[in-house]
């Protein structure tokens, strides 16, 4: 036990060291932080203004530069930010730390998806070395807390169903009407519990196909009262989401909380579908092999010993990403022919669960005709993880010493492919050649 609690606290402080290392040291806002930032910092100036986002996001950017204007700031630093004077860690320093609680909150989820150590390490493991969840913590964007309340809903979820603890049931709705008031997409973590529960209430004739010993998930449910779920599941997500508004609609009294609704839709109807509206939009399927990243930040530097690049991406690793979308083809295929046969197998709690997330969060992007972009990927993407580090365990503990080097391998694969493309989430300074080689030619 200590052992392990070494080994994760260990990822927590690499995650953490990761996202807070040179954080102020691009002294400019980066891509979407010119409206998050900007609107953060209305809500200390008391300046109205309109948000095509639900409000949340920006309540805890506005906190975090509340408490770091306690932050020393050197006096180079202006950021643009109207009425006010901060250091640039002002703005980012508390989602660099939301961001760090990923791996931990990942792990988490796979623990009580199996209650094995060696699972919950190698998600742990493998969510730390993810780049564009590296990426999006470290700079003032929405992207992280929608991610990190939505699985936090699902972690107290997943407690509930393993501990019946009924104060977890309630707390997992809150998550759920949080990660709704950072962004829309946030109901599909609310969609994917309530398919799950959907498809166990309708699975009685597939029960002995369910590995209780792993997660109760059809026991537990199917015990459960429809009232209790509907409360805590329906009433308290939109009564959260709803009182969330209230900071902004009294920023805002021109807007009643339907009127706001109805421009923020027609907002969203209005933009279109295409590299006009901006360079790097892209379609849900490029998602899947991570066709199109974006850009963050570039700047190229010439000097008498050569051109210096620093350039922010985002985007993920990409072994790990590409594997990971490998894993949820296997997974789907293994549904199919595990549902099909009507034969039992102990991990298909485990992947059930996966699969429905992962796609409860994917699927919908397919109605959507707007420009979107990588980050709206990572919702679905967190789920596809858990699948990869599922199959690398299964290597590990394989007793076919072939499966075992591959878990290995893998493993290796995913680290030098982390370490190659840091530079990337960094901003490190690249030679011309050094990013070039780093770059497929879409990337760019």
């Amino acid at each position: 036990m200590f052992r392990f609690f070494l080994i994760i606290s260990t990822f927590f402080f690499v995650s953490l060291a990761l996202r807070f290392w040179n954080l102020g040291q691009f002294n400019t806002l980066v891509f979407d932080e010119v409206y998050y930032a900007k609107f953060a910092n209305n809500y200390l100036t008391q300046t109205p203004f309109f948000n095509s986002h639900p409000p949340l996001t920006e309540y805890l950017i506005a906190i975090g530069i509340w408490m770091g204007s306690w932050f020393p700031a050197s006096p180079d630093i202006t950021n643009n930010l109207t009425g006010s004077w901060h250091s640039t860690v002002s703005y980012r320093w508390l989602n660099a730390l939301t961001g760090s609680f990923f791996p931990i909150i990942l792990g988490a989820i796979a623990y009580q998806l199996t209650h094995r150590y060696s699972y919950t390490i190698i998600v742990t493991f493998l969510a730390t070395l993810e780049g564009l969840f590296l990426v999006e913590s470290r700079y003032a964007l929405n992207n992280i807390y929608l991610v990190n309340f939505g699985l936090l809903s699902h972690l107290l979820f997943l407690l509930f169903i393993n501990q019946k603890k009924y104060l977890c049931l309630t707390l997992s709705g809150i998550f759920l009407g949080a990660a709704s008031a950072i962004k829309w997409n946030g109901l599909g973590f609310l969609l994917g519990i309530y398919l799950i529960i959907f498809i166990v209430y309708l699975s009685q004739k597939l029960k002995h196909l369910f590995d209780s010993r792993n997660l109760g998930i059809v026991e537990n449910i199917n015990c459960l009262k429809p009232s209790l779920l509907l409360f805590n599941l329906l009433v308290i997500p939109m009564f959260t989401y709803s009182i969330l508004w209230l900071p902004y609609l009294l920023l805002n009294p021109e807007y009643s909380w339907w009127e706001i609704h109805q421009k923020i839709w027609s907002f969203h109807q209005s933009i279109g579908d295409s590299s006009d509206v901006h360079p790097y939009c892209s379609k849900w399927y490029s998602w899947l092999i991570m066709a199109r990243p974006i850009a963050y930040f570039y700047e190229k530097i010439n000097t008498p010993s050569g051109t210096i690049i620093y350039d922010v991406h985002a985007m993920g690793n990409p072994i790990l990403w590409w594997l990971a979308t490998g894993s949820i083809l296997i997974f789907s295929i293994f549904m199919i022919v595990t549902l099909f046969k009507q034969k039992y197998n102990p991990y298909l709690s485990v992947i059930l669960f996966i699969i429905i997330n992962y796609f409860a969060n994917l699927l919908p992007w397919t109605l959507v005709s707007r420009c979107t972009f990588l980050y709206h990927y990572m919702p679905s993407y967190s789920f596809s993880l858990l699948g990869i580090g599922l199959i690398i365990e299964q290597c590990l503990i394989s007793g076919l010493i072939i499966n075992r080097r591959l878990g290995i391998i893998l493993l290796l694969l995913i680290s030098f492919a982390f370490i190659y493309w840091l530079p990337i989430y960094l901003g490190l300074p690249l030679s011309l050649r050094g990013f070039d080689l780093r770059m497929l030619p879409n990337w760019i």
